[in-house]
C-alpha cells in the first residue's frame, strides 16, 4: 500500500481528533449542561467545528510559511519547536473565542468561569502537541521511506553497473575472435603471433584488475588501449586507425577503468570497417581537461539493435562517482563522447 503523504495524514488526523476534541473541550467550558441540553449541544458543537476548520486553515498556512522560511542549517528540533509554539498559540486564541461566543450568545447552561477557560486552553495545547508529534512522526517516516527507496535504487544501479562491467570483461565474442586471429597468425607469422599473444595477455590482465579501483589514470588507460588497439589492428589492418592527440600533463588525470575500451569497442561494433572505407577513431583532449573520443560514422546497413550496455555502463560509473555526466553527440557524420577527466 502506498503511504499517504503527510498533508493527507494531517487531514485524516483532524477528522479523527476533531470529534473527540469538540466533545471534551465543550464539556470543559460548559460542564454537564453540554450533554443534557440538545440546544446547547448543537450550538456549541457547531461553533467549535467552525473554529476547528478555521484553525486548521490558519495553522496550515503558518506551518507552510515556517517551513519555507527556515534555512537548511536549521535543526529539525528547532523547526518542530517553532512550529509547535506558533500552532499552539494560534489554536489557543482561536478556540478561546468559543468562551466569549457562548457568553455573547447567552448559551443555555453556560456559566462563564475563567478557570474552565484555563483548563480548555491547557487541553488545547496538549491536543496540539499530540497533533504535532503525530504529524512529524508521519512526515519523518515518509521521508525515511523515500530515502530508503533512493538508497535501494542507487544500490541497484551500482550492482547493475558492476554486472555490466563483468559482462564487458568476459566478452566471449572478443575472446573467440582474438583466439581465431592468434590461430591464423601462428601458421602465417609465428613471430607476429608471439607479439599478438603478449598483447592479448596484457589486455586480459588489465581487464581482470579493472574493477579493483573506481578510477585509473589516463596514462594507464592509454597504455591498455595500445595493447587493445594492437589486437584490433591485427584483425582489421588498414580498415582501422586510432589517432591520439593528448595534451601534456593530462596523463595523471583520472577516469573510470575500461571507459576507452567500451567506446572503441562500440565504434568497431557498429560501423563498417573496410580498407577502402576505413574507420578512424580520435582520442583528443581540450583545455577544459576533457577527453574527447570520436569516430566517423559509417553504420553497418544490417546492424542489430544496440542494447546500449557500453554507454549506460560509462554513464552509471560517472554518476556513482558524483562526476558530471559525459556528453554524447551524434550528427550523423561524427559520433563524439566528451568525458570529464577527474
Amino acid at each position: 500500500m502506498r503511504p499517504l503523504l503527510p498533508a493527507r495524514y494531517l487531514a485524516l488526523l483532524q477528522v479523527i481528533v476533531i470529534p473527540f476534541y469538540v466533545g471534551v473541550f465543550n464539556w470543559i467550558l460548559i460542564g454537564s449542561p453540554f450533554w443534557q441540553n440538545w440546544r446547547t449541544f448543537g450550538i456549541a458543537t457547531g461553533v467549535v467545528i467552525v473554529l476547528a476548520v478555521c484553525n486548521f486553515l490558519i495553522n496550515g498556512a503558518f506551518v507552510r510559511r515556517i517551513r519555507a522560511s527556515m534555512m537548511a542549517s536549521t535543526s529539525h528540533i528547532q523547526l518542530v519547536a517553532r512550529q509547535f509554539m506558533i500552532t499552539a498559540t494560534g489554536s489557543s486564541l482561536v478556540f478561546g473565542l468559543a468562551f466569549f461566543i457562548y457568553q455573547w450568545l447567552d448559551l443555555p447552561g453556560f456559566v462563564p468561569q475563567l478557570s474552565r477557560l484555563g483548563f480548555g486552553v491547557l487541553f488545547t495545547i496538549l491536543t496540539d502537541a499530540i497533533m504535532t508529534m503525530s504529524y512529524e512522526s508521519v512526515h519523518n517516516f515518509n521521508y525515511w521511506q523515500q530515502s530508503k527507496q533512493e538508497v535501494e535504487t542507487l544500490s541497484k544501479a551500482q550492482l547493475q553497473a558492476q554486472l555490466d562491467a563483468l559482462r564487458q570483461q568476459v566478452n566471449p565474442h572478443f575472446l573467440f575472435n582474438s583466439l581465431n586471429s592468434l590461430s591464423a597468425l601462428i601458421e602465417e607469422d609465428p613471430r607476429q603471433a608471439g607479439a599478438y599473444a603478449d598483447e592479448l595477455g596484457s589486455v586480459y590482465r588489465y581487464l581482470l584488475r579493472a574493477n579493483e579501483t573506481p578510477l585509473v589514470t589516463l596514462g594507464a588507460e592509454l597504455a591498455f588501449i595500445d595493447s587493445y588497439y594492437h589486437l584490433l589492428k591485427t584483425r582489421h589492418g588498414e580498415a582501422l586507425t586510432l589517432v591520439r592527440r593528448i595534451l601534456p600533463g593530462l596523463e595523471e588525470r583520472q577516469l573510470p577503468p575500461l571507459t576507452l575500451q567500451l567506446l572503441i569497442e562500440n565504434a568497431v561494433k557498429h560501423n563498417v570497417l573496410l580498407p577502402e572505407q576505413p574507420l578512424t577513431i580520435d582520442l583528443t583532449t581540450d583545455g577544459a581537461n576533457r577527453l574527447i573520443v570520436s569516430n566517423n560514422v559509417q553504420r553497418k546497413p544490417s546492424r542489430g539493435l544496440s542494447n546500449g550496455v557500453g554507454l549506460s555502463n560509462i554513464l552509471s560509473k560517472y554518476q556513482m562517482l558524483g562526476q558530471p555526466a559525459p556528453l554524447i553527440e551524434d550528427d550523423g557524420r561524427e559520433f563524439r563522447v566528451v568525458l570529464p577527466l577527474v
